[in-house]
């Protein structure tokens, strides 16, 4: 809207404002028609229309659709369609208009909005004003507000710039008025013909006995009873062509859509027809009820229902048809089945041989069952085929599970699909997928969906469709029920089913029900149900504030694989500010993070899910280092181990977090010998050569570990396990290979044959090392751990290990040690301590000393 017609908006517009600015743009005999007109006008205009729009494009539309309508041919419409100007004369610019001009009758701004809507185009405005209008023969006004009753249209819709295009929907528009008129002309003559055949239905030759003609007489007396929209008619008699019996349209007898034979039928095979060939035992056998394939054009959009009655010469053959074509109309699918003639045959049928009492709660289930399906399927339905759907409809009861019926049209033109499933899970895509699946295994070339949500947890989706004419369809119920399930099954069937199979049914359903669905939306779209079983079982161990739970996987997101560190705790978070220096001390680089909370109950869960990468490591094996992994963090967590660059380890070289605290304690003992090198350093060095690094650990435990002593059950320790150990330790070339494997060989032998073998191994190695600092480095920790007597890395403390490590040294053996070198030293590492104890005699008194020197408290 321009801003002269936004501030001609600013207050609400009224009848008089538009007469008013009408006066001011019209003559006087001009404006005097126009109030005669306008007064029809407002009465068909809804005040919030009105109020919409200033006075002066009022004004110009009822001014434009008066000046159309002046003139018109008698019984025949007139249309106009045309863009207005940018902001000319009032008008809106921005839309195409339409306006139309006809006898006024039913059906008309129904079948016009049909014929836009088909064109997808959307319609923004319309209005219909009826007044009278007396008219000379040439079609020319004589006078608004006395003779016939015209119908006059203005309508918007999307602007349409190409001519042709402007021609295109033009033509469809006088196509439905065309419809319509014919429609509307032929009314009474097709109602005509209805009860004419009703009246000669007893004297004909039909092959049912006496309460089948009934049932199809009365059927027929309730359609012509305002229970059916007739839109067409024509007779059609049995011909031979190509050597095959056909049913032939028969000349001037059509009425209605089918009068002038422009929606016409190509001839039908009695092979096709219900009554050829087949046992006859009711009044359906001489009636047809079906669907066409043409969707209607007047009144209501859908496919055109088909109401044929069968002629039958003495021997029971038919020898011809009387087809109507219409619509059921609303008050016919309001009605009960069992008030409807042949319907209620059926339903009878179908309650009798249930064997239900009709007071029972399964009879009044299965009752109410039939009294909300599909009319159509009542209409269209055998016996047989009702009585199915309807006893596997009630099997469903208030089960919320999915279900497929399809029936195919007992002529072949379409198949008719009734689908239930959990309201729940009904939205939009789910419509569409269920719709592309059905489409694609029935052939379908056309498509039509209803849907019913009610009470029920069962969401109902009734699928009409339409085979490309000649196609061969076969199908699988079974295989198309199975696929119907799995679109519907959502991401929290497929968790319970996972925590079902890992914990058994009773375990499963419990974690499903009340872990599983407190996981929130965001948490939902993000992560896998296989991944999100095992975070509801971490989630489901936490016991308390204190606890944590950890989680190292790779999870498939997007299209590729990331690396994914979780943690679980109660009430509240770990601080980033924590949390992320821990991680990059252990290797991992922090991508991102996604913090999301579970509410059990008055409780709050917190998944912390950090994705992850690993920049040093090519090919990380996840399963192999996850338990090592979870545990050390837990134990950096809670104090009991540092956080530094050693814990690289645990990744690069496999290594647990008691191993790398080993490595440390060395380290921090070297630092008190005045080694050149700094703690950094030495992680460096370390990290760079993690399996020479593992060799080191080898070597001290070959030298410590109570199970390695030969003779011990199980000291020989399962030598697959410690290979693939040592080979996870970087990328192994041959040579690294063969001296794993010579290793290896020696488990299980004496502890010294078992030292000498592995530091054999490591001088191999250590002769390949480039740079002299770390040859050096490599070498020092060698030579420490080779001069160690003792240490207390193995004693435990009600089953746990200490947090800090002694050990004691040989201190003769330890290189460049700066003199004096006292006889023995105890050096004590921890997280909270660290100091030494100096023996310069095997006799000798002291301890562990207090001192502020952490640098080189061992000089003091």
């Amino acid at each position: 809207m321009s801003a002269k017609s936004a501030a001609a908006a600013s207050h609400a517009t009224t009848p008089e404002d538009v007469l008013s600015a009408l006066k001011a743009s019209l003559p006087a005999p001009r404006y005097k028609e126009a109030v005669i007109f306008a007064d029809a006008f407002f009465k068909r205009t809804p005040e919030d229309d009105l109020q919409a729009r200033p006075a002066t494009t009022w004004a110009a539309i009822i001014s434009g659709l008066l000046e159309f309508s002046r003139q018109r041919k008698l019984d025949a419409p007139s249309i106009r369609l045309f863009n207005p100007e940018l902001d000319s004369d009032g008008w809106d610019s921005s839309h195409t208009v339409i306006q139309v001009a006809n006898d006024d009758m039913p059906f008309l701004v129904d079948s016009v909005g049909m014929a836009l809507a088909q064109s997808g185009l959307q319609l923004h405005a319309m209005v219909h004003p009826v007044i009278k209008v007396q008219r000379d023969a040439g079609g020319m006004v004589l006078g608004w507000g006395k003779g016939e009753q015209e119908s006059l249209m203005h309508l918007e819709i999307d602007r349409q710039a190409e001519p042709r295009e402007l021609k295109r929907i033009e033509e469809s528009i006088l196509a439905a008025l065309h419809d319509v008129r014919a429609c509307v002309l032929d009314w009474s003559s097709m109602k005509d013909k209805m009860k004419a055949i009703i009246g000669e239905l007893d004297a004909r030759e039909l092959p049912i006995d006496a309460d089948g003609r009934a049932e199809a007489k009365a059927f027929l007396e309730w359609v012509s009873d305002d229970h059916f929209t007739f839109l067409g008619y024509r007779e059609y008699e049995v011909a031979r062509e190509d050597g095959e019996e056909v049913l032939k349209a028969l000349p001037e007898t059509g009425l209605g859509i089918l009068h002038d034979g422009r929606i016409t039928t190509r001839p039908r095979s009695l092979r096709s027809l219900a009554a050829h060939e087949l046992p006859q035992s009711g009044a359906v056998d001489a009636l047809i009820l079906t669907k066409t394939n043409a969707r209607a054009t007047v009144h209501r959009a859908g496919y055109m229902d088909y109401i044929g009655i069968l002629c039958f010469d003495k021997q029971g053959v038919p020898v011809a048809e009387q087809r109507f074509l219409g619509l059921y109309t609303s008050s016919a699918y309001n009605r009960r089945p069992w008030e409807i003639p042949l319907v209620r045959e059926r339903f009878n049928y179908v309650m009798d041989r249930s064997g239900f009492s009709a007071d029972g709660h399964s009879g009044k289930a299965l009752r109410h069952i039939l009294e909300t399906l599909p009319r159509d399927e009542l209409f269209q339905s055998s016996e047989e085929e009702l009585f199915r759907t309807a006893i596997g409809i009630l099997g469903l009861q208030e089960r919320s599970r999915t279900k497929l019926f399809v029936r195919r049209d007992r002529y072949g033109r379409f198949f008719s699909c009734i689908a239930y499933i959990p309201r729940d899970r009904f939205n939009t895509d789910v419509r569409l997928r269920i719709e592309a699946m059905l489409k694609r295994a029935l052939r379908g070339e056309r498509l039509d969906t209803n849907v019913q949500i009610s009470d029920s947890p069962l969401a109902q989706l009734h699928l009409i469709i339409r085979p490309k004419p000649g196609d061969v369809v076969d199908f699988d119920q079974d295989e198309l029920e199975a696929k119907l399930a799995k679109i519907v099954r959502n991401w929290h069937d497929e968790l319970r089913d996972i925590l079902i199979q890992r914990h058994g049914e009773e375990r499963g359903l419990k974690l499903a029900q009340r872990f599983g669905r407190a996981l929130p939306p965001g948490y939902i779209e993000e992560v896998t149900p296989s991944v999100a079983a095992v975070d509801v079982e971490n989630a489901a161990e936490i016991t308390g504030a204190d606890d944590l739970r950890l989680s190292l996987t790779r999870s498939r997101r997007g299209g590729g694989q990331s690396l994914h560190f979780k943690l679980f705790r109660y009430d509240q978070q770990i601080p980033l500010s924590s949390a992320l220096p821990m991680m990059e001390d252990m290797g991992l680089r922090v991508l991102s993070e996604h913090p999301y909370g579970m509410q059990i109950g008055d409780e709050r869960i917190w998944i912390q899910d950090f994705e992850v990468d690993l920049p040093d490591v090519a090919d990380l094996d996840v399963d192999a280092v996850r338990a090592n992994f979870e545990q050390a963090f837990e134990r950096i967590w809670r104090g009991q181990t540092e956080s530094d660059g050693f814990n690289r380890l645990i990744i690069g070289a496999g290594m647990d977090w008691r191993q790398v605290g080993m490595l440390r304690g060395y380290c921090k003992y070297l630092l008190q010998t005045e080694a050149p090198f700094s703690q950094s350093y030495m992680e460096e060095t370390l990290n760079r050569h993690p399996l020479a690094t593992r060799l080191l650990v080898e070597l001290f435990e070959a030298r410590f570990d109570p199970a390695r002593e030969e003779g011990v059950p199980g000291g020989a320790h399962d030598r697959k396990s410690a290979t693939r150990q040592l080979r996870s330790c970087g990328n192994c070339d041959s040579q690294a290979l063969k001296v794993i494997e010579e290793l290896v060989s020696h488990r299980g032998e004496s502890r010294e044959n078992q030292i000498q073998a592995t530091v054999k191994a490591l001088y191999g190695l250590l002769d390949n090392v480039s740079s002299l600092d770390e040859d050096r480095i490599l070498r020092s920790f060698m030579s420490v751990i080779r001069a160690t007597l003792r240490t207390s890395y193995y004693q435990e403390r009600d089953g746990r290990p200490q947090e800090a490590i002694s050990f004691k040294l040989d201190s003769a053996r330890v290189p460049d040690l700066p003199k004096p070198r006292p006889y023995r030293e105890i050096f004590v590492c921890g997280p909270r301590v660290e100091g030494i104890h100096l023996r310069f005699g095997p006799v000798a008194r002291g301890g562990l000393r207090w001192s502020d020197r952490r640098e080189d408290f061992r000089t003091e």
